[in-house]
């Protein structure tokens, strides 16, 4: 039988792996987080997991999203994930949502889950999943990594804290893996934790991680638990208002310059500026005639990669030479 092992354990049995057969899970961002768990998710018998991630495979992905192999960089990550998962175990139903959450269909998308997996790394994300989660009445299992350092907590579970509780204020700063490195075993191990605290909220065993933060640090090995009061009246602005867009905004430092952003339309911050050409990267091709010749124009995006790659490219192919990239990124050039 192939789930022997785990239907063996206390609390499972085969009561509880018709549970898990019976259940569903949405993971938002099938990246660092999101791949161990849904690998473990699919391996326990999840019935249904959904997958929901507009990204594409980067080789730098590689080293932590070990769903991904060499030759699928390029390729939309969630629908090589469900292609992988499914090889996995054959016998579960695994639905791919190739799109951005946005305000307009994350309650669409969660009303179809029991519970939501926060794979994503940036704060407006988070946002937009508890207040919908809040809405829906879905709980979710927040993570976040920076560097060697992970947190983990169940948010909306049982009438728990949401994560509004926690961090009832936004912050502009939004730190990825991409500015600041990580190592792949601390994405894993969080990923994983995500998983366990999903079963055990589908099996109703152990203790859920709800009305705490759990702190790890990887390297040490040590770990702090906090206690995150409930504050209603943040969910109530939730119930009362629905989902809250956190957008954070910023302006850059010289208005005296022509700049062009080319990152995608759900990329934050977002630039209050009549200065910035905005053209998402997916849409250069039709856009180009709006880029101008006659002056210099500064070429941004979240880190610099990929404006330098669009800077040589029109250089070579389309004889621009009045642009310049922004070595690393938006983040030198908007106002602290």
């Amino acid at each position: 039988m192939r789930y022997e092992r785990q239907i063996k354990l206390d609390g499972v049995g085969e009561e509880g792996q018709e549970k898990l057969q019976n259940s569903s899970v949405l993971i938002v961002g099938v990246g660092g987080l999101g791949c161990p768990a849904a690998q473990y998710l699919a391996g326990a018998g999840v019935g249904k997991i959904g997958l929901l991630d507009h990204d594409r495979v980067s080789r730098t992905n590689l080293h932590r999203q070990l769903l991904f192999e060499e030759g699928e960089v390029g390729k939309a990550k969630a629908t090589v994930a469900g292609e992988r998962l499914q090889k996995i175990n054959s016998e579960i139903e695994i639905e791919v949502f190739e799109q951005a959450l946005t305000v307009e269909n994350a309650e669409e998308y969660f009303e179809n889950f029991d519970i939501i997996i926060d794979g994503t790394d940036n704060f407006e994300t988070k946002y937009l999943i508890n207040d919908a989660c809040i809405l829906t009445g879905k709980p979710w299992v927040y993570a976040s990594i920076y560097k060697n350092e992970g947190q983990l907590s169940v948010f909306n579970f049982e009438n728990g804290p949401s994560y509004r509780c926690l961090f009832p204020k936004t912050t502009r700063q939004n730190i990825s893996c991409e500015a600041t490195g990580v190592l792949g075993v601390t994405a894993g191990m969080l990923g994983i934790m995500q998983a366990t605290e999903v079963l055990k909220m589908l099996l109703g065993i152990g203790n859920v991680f709800s009305g705490k933060l759990k702190l790890l640090q990887v390297l040490s090995g040590q770990e702090q638990h906090l206690t995150i009061a409930k504050r209603p009246e943040e969910i109530e602005k939730v119930l009362k208002n629905g989902i809250i867009p956190v957008k954070i905004n910023c302006r850059i430092s010289d208005e005296n310059k022509t700049y062009l952003d080319i990152r995608e339309i759900f990329e934050q911050p977002k630039i209050d500026s009549e200065k910035v050409i905005q053209i998402p990267l997916s849409s250069l091709d039709e856009r180009i005639w709006e880029i101008p010749k006659e002056e210099e124009v500064l070429v941004f995006c979240q880190s610099g990669k990929r404006s330098g790659k669009v800077v040589e490219l029109l250089q070579a192919e389309y004889g621009f030479e009045n642009l310049k990239n922004v070595e690393g990124g938006i983040e030198t050039i908007i106002d602290g």
